[in-house]
């Protein structure tokens, strides 16, 4: 090869893992495991144990490239169970500097895991049978995995999308050393257990999305009340699952993407300092 070309094509590889360094936000659901096969960083299947159990649940860890202690993060599935799209969400939350766990919560005392259940369908109607005790025994149970990490600083904070939105926004009122919660366009939990929230809470939801939306004032109104940390955004015109459709409502989808991706690192560096 022309000493010439070889120059070229370095250069253009260098370009081009360097874009990936720095890309701004997770990708959309078609790209995510070309973004996991192309990551610089560690990501390794782990098993955690489980009080109670004797079956393990299965998660994905990724780390950041740091040389300090980091905060962990719990990534928390859509209805449509771990992933890889999931995956590339921890996958970019170490990129921010955070160790990502995300737990398949249809594994362990719950299950085979989501890749056993084969078809879309099926995780979903799996998904929407869980025990919530159960999950909220499993996220237990993944926080104190990241805790125990020689590379954690001992914060702890929730991402959740969809099912795992709300699922997010639940586990506050169920975990008082909860640091953060991040919910995207999943419901609020009863109205009656926002009293139990210690920590702040920010919301990302689409305006196209009122089966989720239109609750949301009067959620902000009882946190108020309450006198709860909560920040809701509703991004004009994006639909549900935004994040992971970013090519989807005509435009709407990417604006919110592009508004709420940096928000939520924001919020969650302010909060697991």
């Amino acid at each position: 090869m022309p000493i010439a070309a070889a120059v070229v094509i370095a250069a253009l590889m260098f370009s081009a893992t360097t874009a990936r360094a720095a890309d701004p936000l997770p990708p959309g659901e078609k790209q995510a495991k070309d973004r996991l096969n192309a990551s610089p960083r560690h990501g390794e299947w782990v098993e955690i144990a489980v009080p109670g159990s004797d079956a393990k649940v299965k998660a994905w860890v990724v780390y950041p490239e740091v040389k300090d202690k980091a905060p962990v993060v719990i990534v928390i599935q859509e209805i449509f169970g771990l992933t890889d799209w999931i995956r590339s969400v921890a996958d970019q939350l170490a990129a921010e500097g955070f160790i990502a766990i995300a737990p398949d919560l249809l594994s362990g005392p719950a299950g085979k895991g989501t890749d056993a259940l084969g078809d879309r369908q099926a995780v979903t109607k799996a998904v929407s049978g869980l025990d919530p005790k159960l999950v909220t025994t499993m996220l237990n149970a993944t926080r104190d995995y990241g805790l125990k990490l020689p590379a954690a600083n001992g914060k702890t904070a929730t991402i959740g999308f969809c099912w795992g939105g709300g699922t997010s926004f639940r586990y506050a009122t169920e975990q008082p050393d909860l640091n953060a919660a991040v919910v995207y366009y999943g419901p609020a939990p009863k109205p009656e257990a926002l009293a139990n929230i210690k920590c702040p809470i920010l919301g990302n939801y689409g305006g196209a999305d009122a089966r989720i939306s239109s609750a949301v004032p009067g959620v902000e109104a009882k946190m108020k009340e309450l006198n709860k940390s909560y920040s809701p955004n509703i991004y004009k015109d994006a639909g549900h699952g935004f994040l992971r459709q970013q090519d989807g409502q005509n435009g709407a989808n990417q604006k919110a993407a592009d508004e709420a991706w940096p928000k939520s690192v924001a919020f969650l560096r302010e909060h697991t300092k």
